[in-house]
């Protein structure tokens, strides 16, 4: 009994602990984004005039603007590139499909700052202009992997003659895969396009290699004012509602699964 109790306890703590971790920096963000003194921290004064200064302030605003079109783009694009690979990779033989995958996941657990420094010095071979265009790119590069990770188990779970069964009913190849296989495996795909944005909208490491003179996202503008110690609560607002916004997109899509398995069920 005691070691049952010792070990409850000590689950509901390091459960706490981590939550607390985890959660405590984005708790201080909100209460600084709806706290009346920029630079006072003394007494609280409820306010909301940074959600205001948002709008007001027309250099964060470019940059929303930047990371939000740099986000839906890369979202987009390497979702569709990813499942189209992703059923790809499904469709070949066991043994090359290790090595795809092992491919697939070197991006995946290379660190931020060589995969920055490695498209940086890519894209100055090729002596692409840095901006918009090279931002896009390396956020599709560093968001492909992700989604093809998120289809492929929904790949593995359909049936393996549905495919065929779909060809022998008249349907092409293309149809069988567009009315057929995207249909079953959608849930994968909505998955991997969610981790695709929020990673978009996340970055730093690779965007400030991406970036040149005054563009910037949000993260890189961030970082270039705190450099210069010309930080903002409105920043902060700002970054408090990309977390209710996230939250509320992972909510759904959760609801919107746990649904479909009860209809199935």
């Amino acid at each position: 009994m005691k070691k049952n109790l010792y070990g409850s306890t000590l689950q509901v703590f390091l459960t706490i602990f981590t939550f607390t971790i985890v959660y405590l920096p984005i708790l201080v963000i909100i209460l600084i984004s709806i706290h009346g003194s920029q630079y006072n921290y003394d007494s609280f004064k409820l306010t909301f005039r940074w959600y205001q200064e948002i709008i007001n302030d027309q250099q964060l605003v470019d940059a929303i603007i930047v990371t939000f079109q740099i986000a839906v783009l890369a979202t987009t694009i390497s979702t569709i590139l990813g499942t189209a690979f992703a059923i790809g990779i499904h469709s070949l033989n066991k043994k090359n499909r290790v090595r795809m995958m092992v491919l697939n996941n070197v991006p995946v657990v290379n660190p931020d700052i060589v995969t920055g420094i490695m498209l940086f010095i890519i894209f100055r071979f090729f002596r692409m202009t840095f901006g918009f265009p090279t931002m896009l790119l390396a956020h599709i590069f560093f968001a492909l992997p992700f989604v093809i990770l998120s289809v492929l188990p929904k790949l593995k779970q359909l049936d393996p003659n549905l495919f065929d069964a779909a060809l022998d009913l008249g349907a092409t190849k293309f149809q069988a895969i567009v009315r057929v296989i995207i249909p079953s495996i959608k849930v994968g795909m909505i998955a991997g396009a969610l981790i695709a944005f929020t990673m978009s909208i996340d970055d730093f490491i690779i965007s400030y290699f991406m970036k040149q003179g005054e563009f910037h996202n949000v993260s890189t503008l961030i970082y270039s004012r705190l450099a210069k110690r010309q930080i903002s609560p409105s920043v902060f607002a700002y970054n408090s509602l990309v977390v209710v916004l996230t939250m509320g997109l992972m909510i759904l899509f959760n609801r919107s699964n746990q649904t479909q398995k009860k209809v199935r069920g």
